[in-house]
């Protein structure tokens, strides 16, 4: 079928002919969702699927696939709720009170644009951003967050699983954690 997606031209200066010069392009675009939708392997560099959408619309997933999703979305969510409610605690049975993210590029931008986007002056915990490798970015989030790593979580985001950039600044985090001889497991959270 077609995508139900659907653009109003009516108010872009496009000229006349460019849909119908383009027409090869739109549809191989078409045709390109189509797999990714159906669940083909289109990431021929990591072999697996692209479905990193499929967590807004389970329902769009192969149908083996959206029961787990399901499942992992209401765990996330529990997860979450529970820090927010102080049932989960640091080790020192502490709340967790400050979160650093450690992601790059999607894996810290999104979070960073709901964030933005969607709260309010009362977030539950401050956020701070590993988000890129510069070693001064990071020494300066570091510092933001001074002697309160005790309750910070950590939360580290990588679609892939392997992104250098991600493990280099989880391992940057865990050597500040154990640097106040904390344990950066016990502090810390992978997605």
């Amino acid at each position: 079928s077609d995508p139900d997606l659907w653009l109003d031209f009516s108010r872009m200066v496009i000229p006349a002919a460019y849909l119908e010069q383009h027409a090869g392009a739109i549809e191989r675009a078409s045709n390109e969702m189509r797999r990714i939708e159906a669940g083909e392997t289109v990431n021929t560099d990591e072999d697996r699927m692209v479905g990193h959408y499929w967590l807004r619309a389970p329902s769009l997933a192969p149908e083996a696939l959206e029961p787990a999703i399901m499942r992992n979305i209401a765990e996330i969510k529990a997860f979450a709720s529970g820090v927010h409610q102080g049932e989960v605690l640091t080790p020192a049975d502490k709340t967790f009170r400050h979160l650093l993210v450690i992601g790059i590029g999607g894996s810290a931008l999104g979070p960073q644009l709901a964030i933005d986007a969607l709260t309010g002056t009362d977030i539950p915990m401050s956020i701070h951003f590993f988000d890129n490798t510069d070693p001064d970015g990071i020494d300066r989030t570091l510092a933001v967050l001074g002697g309160k790593l005790g309750r910070t979580l950590t939360l580290v985001i990588s679609k892939s699983g392997g992104t250098k950039e991600t493990r280099n600044g989880m391992l940057e985090a865990k050597t500040a954690y154990e640097s106040v001889g904390l344990d950066f497991g016990r502090h810390a959270v992978a997605i």
